[in-house]
């Protein structure tokens, strides 16, 4: 009985017709008396198969990190739907995060199989996406740098089941919110969550507008950052920048979703382990456990994100840490042997991911979410690790009800993000030949580092802006002069190309010039770039500032310790919630 007999296409479930093949690690068609058919016949269905049914949208969450690439080329990418804000919007928890990591996995073993083009042409268009403008990185992310996307969750309360889940009529907040780091090496990531009622600015937002304008939504000082998203006709893109503005980190990419992502990827998985350490009972949010070990899916899972009442002094932060720790156990779930060889959660997820994601149009089909997922397929989650953005509560609040950045903590787990440092051990792989060569290379930088300093007054440097921000060059200038007493420096303004790295250009004659400098400016051995002819007397250095730079007196040279009393967990790491 050959895929016509079977009857109308939109009765075959496709979770019932694929298998794995050990010998190519590709899912393909099984149809019955397959060994009749010839292999045209089992490798393309006659039609698209049937979309499962799922409750109505509603806030909750999306996913980052995501196993396999696709095999082959593939069937060619189609597109989602396009323009204005998207429909689904995320709320939730903080365990969109790890959604992506699983609920795409499944759509990259679909998209590397002809037999599924049909089908991956439906997870098409399961894909709500949203233009940002340029809030996200032109072209998308680079396979040589890092990669950062905002994972974003509101609770805007729409879909059958979670009206009870506060204020139904409102436009949605972003309730969750996590940065999603990935390193240049895709050795490891890190997960910054940024808490809900962080007093901060909004940047001016260019939002676009459903008959194609653009829409200019003004900055706003001292605003809670949950604002940022659904207020006064703000979108993604609005976060985007503000949570650049707020760490000086450019997001690459976003991924939003509703609840009904948590309910249905947590049910897809077969359930999402947890471990509560005293008995549960909150009357908000229904949530109701025993002390010990659970496995929660649908309904359960999405009180357990949602629970403020449950857990340490029910703040927002320790809601925080609740999230992390279930998205941590979701991860393990989605890579751990039972999912990844059944052919059947496979297709759940790959239906639940898609039908609650909506992204940016960088990454905006299966097609671009498989390019993504080969990028972050193979980090440990040993080297995956969730932290907080560090607070303080408000001091002009007597009644503390938000928080402020704790600069002391903050400022030095940004630089390391910002530089690409791991908040994990990593482990390096054993390769003699390119262990031997990065030694040689770091022995060389060293070297640059080595030797005497030249007073400040003997310092001469042309400071010239190559991607900073605006006013860099002059800044710089002032500070040097005024605080440091480079009186011998001078501003060039802009250079002639933009460098996404500070680099400081000299003779090496001036080599005890340059080390001053870079202790001064806190600059990386990486941006000395010593030439090979010495200079003539009173030849200035040449400065080129890059787009990593911060601002005058902003070291720039990461830390490699994580500051003390940083919250901070692995997602390999099973936590009970107390």
């Amino acid at each position: 009985m050959d895929a016509q007999s079977r009857g109308r296409a939109d009765e075959i479930d496709p979770a019932d017709q694929w298998a794995l093949n050990p010998r190519t690690g590709n899912y393909e068609l099984r149809l019955e008396d397959s060994a009749a058919q010839a292999p045209s016949q089992r490798s393309v269905p006659r039609a698209a198969p049937r979309r499962a049914p799922v409750p109505p949208r509603s806030p909750a969450a999306p996913s980052p990190a995501v196993p396999g690439p696709r095999r082959g080329d593939g069937p060619p990418p189609g597109g989602g739907r396009r323009g204005g804000r998207s429909r689904k919007v995320g709320g939730g928890g903080r365990k969109r995060a790890l959604t992506i990591t699983g609920g795409t996995l499944a759509v990259l073993l679909i998209g590397g199989s002809v037999a599924g083009y049909l089908y991956y042409q439906h997870l098409n268009d399961n894909i709500d996406v949203t233009d940002v403008g340029d809030a996200g990185t032109s072209g998308g992310f680079r396979k040589d740098q890092p990669i950062n996307i905002l994972v974003i969750g509101t609770d805007k309360r729409s879909g059958t089941g979670n009206e009870g889940y506060g204020d139904a009529g409102s436009v949605g907040h972003a309730d969750t919110t996590i940065l999603f780091h990935v390193s240049k090496d895709r050795s490891n990531a890190t997960a910054l969550s940024i808490p809900r009622d962080l007093i901060t600015n909004l940047p001016v937002c260019p939002t676009k507008q459903p008959d194609g304008s653009t829409k200019d939504i003004p900055a706003e000082r001292g605003a809670r950052f949950n604002t940022s998203l659904g207020q006064a006709g703000r979108d993604p893109g609005c976060t985007m920048r503000t949570v650049k503005e707020l760490t000086g980190i450019q997001v690459d990419h976003f991924m939003m979703a509703d609840f009904n992502a948590v309910k249905n990827l947590s049910t897809a998985v077969g359930g999402v382990p947890v471990c509560v350490a005293k008995d549960v009972n909150d009357k908000d949010s229904k949530l109701k456990l025993t002390a010990g070990e659970h496995r929660l899916q649908g309904e359960q899972a999405l009180a357990f994100v949602r629970t403020r009442h449950a857990f340490g002094n029910e703040s927002d932060l320790d809601r925080i840490k609740t999230q992390q720790q279930f998205l941590g156990s979701m991860m393990r779930e989605m890579k751990s042997k039972e999912t990844l060889t059944s052919p059947k959660k496979f297709f759940s997820l790959a239906e639940a991911a898609t039908k609650s994601l909506s992204v940016d149009s960088g990454i905006g089909s299966i097609g671009k979410l498989t390019d993504l997922a080969g990028e972050l397929k193979n980090i440990d989650l040993k080297n995956i690790t969730f932290t907080t953005l560090p607070v303080l509560d408000n001091p002009a609040e007597k009644v503390k009800a938000t928080v402020v950045v704790n600069q002391a903590q903050a400022e030095p787990l940004l630089q390391m993000i910002r530089g690409d440092v791991s908040l994990t051990e990593v482990e390096k792989k054993e390769q003699a030949a390119k262990d031997a060569a990065a030694s040689d290379a770091k022995a060389r930088l060293d070297a640059l580092t080595q030797g005497p300093r030249a007073a400040a007054q003997d310092v001469r440097v042309d400071v010239l802006n190559g991607g900073g921000p605006a006013g860099s060059a002059s800044g710089t200038l002032n500070w040097l002069q005024n605080t440091k007493g480079v009186l011998k420096s001078s501003n060039l303004g802009n250079a002639p190309a933009k460098v996404d790295a500070t680099q400081l250009e000299y003779a090496p004659n001036q080599a005890d010039q340059a080390r001053a400098l870079a202790d001064m400016m806190g600059l990386p051995a990486t941006a000395l770039k010593p030439g090979t002819a010495d200079a003539a007397p009173k030849t200035p250095m040449k400065l080129t500032l890059g787009a990593d730079f911060k601002g005058a007196g902003v070291s720039m040279t990461a830390p490699q310790q994580v500051p003390e009393g940083v919250q901070r967990v692995g997602a390999d790491k099973a936590v009970c919630a107390k």
